[in-house]
């Protein structure tokens, strides 16, 4: 799809790609030595995109920029843009993972804290035996050590990157430094690493279809993502509300219209 004919929610470009489609996207820019760097929203993140512009101009330089919230694809149907489903980040690495385990495609991992980082490569190789892990590094660097680090992953030779920080690190590291890791394909994967390495736990796929997966994290880190949640939810409301009030023709400029 031309990025010019990408529907637009609040302002940003969103590419309307089941998982299937994506996961295909990627492993064609690997076949054709393309580079594309994926950009994920939720709705924690639009609110604070709005809030951050070096955020939001990251994102919205990305390639692919996906919808990974279920509040996302709801809001884009309440306002007439069509999202055909959700496109969760740490679904679309695992995929990855197995397709770069079938092509043996290289694969390098950037984020979380050293012990996550390892315990989640254990995790890794016990799903995905035959994978051919190029490189890893935690995820806790100064900024000044960013070019060294994207030279590194190009020395390895990595074909997928995927990135486990958290934004906007993630995306400003993307924004920067994507092109220069020569990867062919650059995800934040955000918490996946967390999950992967089994210290925080996914919510059941039933929350997942409810929306609710925001709220399953905050039962397990209530003092630390309580008043997060709850102050950006409540943002995205309004903003969807305000989009919505905005797109609604009023009923005296309809019946202007109609004569």
């Amino acid at each position: 799809m031309n990025r010019t004919q990408r529907p637009s929610l609040f302002g940003i470009s969103l590419d309307a790609l089941t998982m299937d489609e994506t996961v295909q996207r990627c492993l064609d820019a690997v076949r054709r030595g393309e580079q594309i760097e994926i950009g994920m929203v939720n709705a924690a993140k639009l609110v604070n995109m709005r809030r951050d512009p070096r955020l939001a101009q990251a994102v919205a330089g990305c390639d692919l920029v996906l919808a990974d919230g279920q509040a996302v694809v709801w809001a884009g149907r309440l306002l007439g843009v069509r999202l055909p489903e959700r496109v969760a980040g740490i679904d679309l690495f695992m995929r990855l993972l197995a397709a770069a385990q079938t092509a043996d495609i290289p694969v390098y991992l950037l984020g979380a804290e050293q012990r996550v980082l390892e315990l989640m490569l254990q995790e890794i190789s016990a799903r995905f035996p035959e994978l051919r892990v190029a490189g890893s590094r935690n995820g806790y660097f100064d900024d000044s050590a960013q070019e060294t680090i994207a030279d590194a992953i190009a020395d390895s030779g990595a074909r997928l990157l995927f990135l486990g920080m958290t934004s906007p690190k993630k995306e400003i590291f993307t924004a920067g430094y994507g092109k220069r890791t020569g990867a062919h394909v650059v995800h934040g994967v955000g918490g996946s690493f967390d999950i992967l390495a089994g210290i925080t736990k996914r919510a059941p796929m039933l929350w997942q279809r409810m929306g609710l997966e925001w709220f399953y994290r905050t039962l397990q880190e209530p003092r630390r993502l309580g008043k997060r949640y709850l102050t950006t939810n409540v943002a995205f409301l309004l903003m969807t509300a305000r989009e919505l009030i905005r797109r609604t023709p009023s009923p005296a400029l309809s019946a202007n219209r109609s004569h």
